[in-house]
């Protein structure tokens, strides 16, 4: 008997729980300036003389897992994909940077629930992984760089029900990443008109589009 009620205690608990829980998945556009590296390229002679301006887009792709903790909170573990590329060709050869950030954050959210969608607001922060890659004109091979950081997002997302438990996602993202000097051994990307390191410091504002699953 008592190995029967710790049975369906468990059950109960479990099926409570999932009840809680959603998912996210999608994929969008990051426009951000990282006023360092753009400096970076823009007075090391890579642009052929057309500067980059000081905001460029990246791709971003992103999961998100979400368990209700109260009627109208919930808490959210994401996890974001973020590609970054810049080539040109000139004189000496091609030119290549190319970047990613595996970014990682705790959010919490206020949920506000209508018939057939909810909206949250949310706030969170999280670890960034910054990788760099740099192809000089007329080398073979790339450098590589990296650095640790950390980073803040606020968040307005709208879910509107596609099925019973199905909706369509939009997120709207301001961020902050403090990526830092990302470093391959003791050897940095240094701007030689500024005389300083190259950070890749960001602000950004995002967009994201997907599919939000809600148990």
């Amino acid at each position: 008997m008592r190995i029967k009620e710790i049975f369906l205690i468990a059950l109960f608990l479990t099926s409570s729980l999932i009840a809680q829980v959603n998912f996210r998945a999608g994929m969008g556009l990051d426009f951000f300036s990282s006023p360092s590296m753009i400096d970076y390229i823009n007075q090391s002679n890579f642009t052929e003389g057309s500067d980059l301006s000081s905001f460029s887009t990246a791709i971003n792709f992103s999961g998100e897992i979400g368990l209700n903790v109260a009627d109208d909170i919930q808490l959210a573990l994401e996890l974001a994909y973020k590609i970054y590329s810049y080539n040109s060709n000139i004189a000496l050869g091609k030119y290549d940077l190319e970047f990613n950030n595996i970014s990682p954050s705790l959010i919490t959210y206020y949920v506000f629930e209508g018939k057939g969608y909810n909206l949250k607001l949310g706030a969170g922060a999280g670890v960034r992984f910054v990788n760099v890659q740099q192809k000089l004109p007329a080398f073979v091979s790339a450098e590589k760089f990296s650095n640790l950081g950390y980073g803040f997002l606020l968040r307005s997302q709208g879910n509107t029900m596609l099925s019973e438990n199905l909706f369509a996602n939009i997120s709207l993202d301001i961020c902050y990443d403090f990526n830092g000097v990302p470093k391959n051994d003791n050897r940095k990307l240094y701007n030689n008109v500024l005389k300083e390191d190259v950070n890749f410091n960001q602000l950004i504002f995002g967009i994201k589009l997907g599919l939000y699953y809600k148990f």
